[in-house]
Order: C-alpha cells, then structure tokens, then sequence
C-alpha cells in the first residue's frame, strides 16, 4: 500500500454533487421539504436551518412548504415503533428529507437507528453518504501548522451495505457457548456505483481520489473492494489514485489531512474517518452530511453527524453549523446551487467572528446566536453578488 504523501496543497472545489441530471437544475422554485426534528439537539438546531434556508429562500425566490414529522425516541417510546409502518411511503413524494438526529438515552441505539435513519437510507436507495470537511477562518485546527483552506476534503461513504448489514444472529443466548455473527456484504453494484460516484466528483475538484481498505487482514471483501476500485479507476485516466489501509489512513488524516480531496470508503470505514475528519478541522459541530440517491428516483436526506449529543441537548448551546450547512448540500442537490453558495459563505463569514461562537468552538454564544447572525448574513452575502 502507498505510505507517500501525494504532495500539493491546492485548494480544491467545494462538495458539489456532480449530478447526472442538469435538466432538474433550477427547474422548480417551490419545494416540498419532510422535517424530522428528532431527538435531542436535532430539536435546537433545525429550527436555526430552518431560518437560514427561509433566509436564502427569501433572497434567491425559493419558496419551501415544510411539513413536520414528530418521528424519534419519544415516539418509539410511546408507540413502540419510531416511525408508522407507512413511513417511507409518507415521505416518498417530497423532494428532500431534513433530518435533525437520532437517539436518546433509554432507546438502545440499534433500535433508533434501524427504526427511522436505516430504513430510510435503504428504502431509499440513498447510498452515497457525502461527508465534507474543510478548516474554516476563526475554527481552532487542533493540528498545528495548517491554515484555512489547506484541508480541504469530502469523504464519500457507501451508505446501503458493507459492515452494515442485517444477515447475521445470535446463538446460544444467556449460555457460556453464546455466538454473535454479523455478516459484512460487498456486491459488485455496490462497490462500483459508490466508486463511480467518488471519481465523478474527484474529477470536479482535485482529481485526487483515496480508497480506504484493508485487504491485508480483511481477505475476501476488501481485496474484492480494491478489484472493484482498480478497474473504476481505468475509466477516469484524468483521475490520481491512492490506496491506503485504514489504519494509516486515520495517522494519515491525523498528520497530513492536506494530503486528501476524495476519500472513498466502505460503510464502516467512511462512518468512521468523517467523525475523524470532523474532530480534525476543528468541531464535530461543522460537520453536515447528505444522503443520496444520485438517480433521483426517491427523495435524499440532508442531516448533522453530531447526532443528538444528549449532554447538551436542551441547554441552546449547540452548534447550528453542520445543520445549517446540511441545508446548503441540499440547496446544491435541488438546482438552487446560488442559494447554497450564499449560505456556505454566510456561514463561514460568522465562524470568522468569535463572538458568536458556540461553546464547541470556545465562544458563549447560544444556538440562536449564532443561527440568528448566519440568516443575516446570507442577505449581506446575497446583496455583495
């Protein structure tokens, strides 16, 4: 496996979705967006992406019709069930999902998840996670000798199968001979639609791209993934590639995160890295995902990788910043990509300013504060075009 820097430092584009279908680009004007607040700190901040996004609405004449789903903890616990069994055909004609987070102590994890965000993520075919991280002007870097803009990346995690999969059991429970199995499941589809995905959108950037394996302890399907990844690369020539297995990989993002643009992972791996990558650049806080299905045939989700950060939930200090820029990604994704640009620049005007950083990032400032000074912002940023 490579251990070489691939050396350069130029900036690279932003995560912009390189969609195959540019006749639905700014096409419709008024969307209809599900909202799922959640649990915990998904209750703060998706009011404040709420005020952002109506902002950029009110500056770039997009209208939203926002219907609200209470699905969380509170109703599994309630009902026993954390969305009705019609769920996803509830939310199969809106043309995006806004999700807050999931989770909350006295709901284990595995039921809240494959509950509500898995069923959604499958049902919808929603198999590229995109994960961006970047270092922002007034963001501590808690790696030394970087400066904003030279770390610069956008994980892409295969969001359907992999680690994450459901075949698998329990033997002998309650026994001294008591079995857990989980199966982990690699398809030929899988790998290459992840993989396309992730050299089409290197090639917008960097023309960098880093496959994450680990095929020399893991023998069938990560030698299998890294097939996959040789021959998808034969079709993008224009395209650099490094392989790195996991483990240096993480010392890697830790010592040289200037290395990266693209990173492309399994489920597990691509899980794991983006929280890496968050904590990298300064605050898991700033860090938005998106749930896609590239061909458009079922709606996408956009939401934070903070999760519901119960500790903090309900104090008003979290930080509205991986929400608000959740929101963008799916500004960018309905053909809006002058409004989502307003936003990321708003955002990143405030962050500039430490007075109305949240406690996360070493300020005092509430949710509000800071969702408040982003709205403005983005009329400010609308206004110097």
């Amino acid at each position: 496996m490579v251990e070489r820097p691939p050396g350069g430092r130029v900036r690279g584009r932003r995560c912009r979705l390189p969609a195959d279908d540019t006749a639905l680009r700014g096409t419709l004007k008024n969307y209809k967006i599900a909202v799922i607040e959640g649990d915990g700190i998904g209750r703060e901040v998706v009011p404040e992406g709420l005020r952002v996004l109506e902002a950029a609405g009110r500056r770039y004449g997009i209208d939203f019709s926002w219907r609200h789903f209470d699905w969380s903890c509170e109703t599994y616990l309630k009902t026993g069930s954390m969305m009705p069994e019609d769920g996803l055909d509830q939310l199969r004609g809106f043309d995006a999902i806004y999700l807050g987070a999931v989770g909350y102590p006295g709901v284990p994890d595995h039921i809240s998840l494959w509950g509500l965000l898995i069923p959604i993520r499958r049902g919808f075919h929603q198999y590229v996670n995109l994960r961006p991280g970047r270092l922002m002007q007034g963001v501590y870097c808690p790696i030394k000798g970087f400066q904003p803009g030279q770390i610069d990346f956008c994980i892409v995690r295969e969001n359907n199968e992999g680690e994450y999969s459901e075949v698998g059991g329990r033997l002998y429970r309650n026994t001294d001979a008591e079995l857990a199995l989980q199966e982990t499941v690699f398809t030929r589809l899988g790998c290459d639609r992840i993989m396309r995905y992730a050299f089409e959108l290197a090639a917008t950037r960097k023309a960098h791209l880093t496959s994450a394996t680990k095929s020399n302890g893991i023998v069938y399907t990560m030698p299998f993934w890294d097939e996959r990844f040789n021959l998808m690369a034969k079709n993008f020539p224009g395209v650099r590639v490094d392989h790195y297995h996991i483990d240096i990989l993480t010392a890697h993002f830790v010592n040289h995160p200037d290395w990266f643009d693209v990173v492309v992972g399994s489920n597990l791996f691509g899980d794991i890295l983006s929280d890496l990558g968050a904590a990298v650049v300064g605050s898991i806080g700033l860090a938005p995902s998106a749930n896609l299905n590239p061909e458009r045939a079922y709606p996408s989700m956009f939401e934070p990788v903070h999760g519901s950060a119960p500790d903090i939930a309900g104090k008003g200090i979290a930080n509205p910043v991986a929400q608000i820029w959740s929101g963008a990604m799916m500004l960018d994704h309905l053909g809006e990509p002058k409004a989502a640009q307003a936003v990321e620049k708003a955002f990143e005007t405030v962050l500039a300013r430490p007075d109305v950083h949240t406690p996360d990032l070493g300020g005092k400032a509430s949710t509000r504060d800071m969702g408040e000074a982003i709205a403005a912002a983005v009329s400010v940023v609308a206004e110097a075009e």
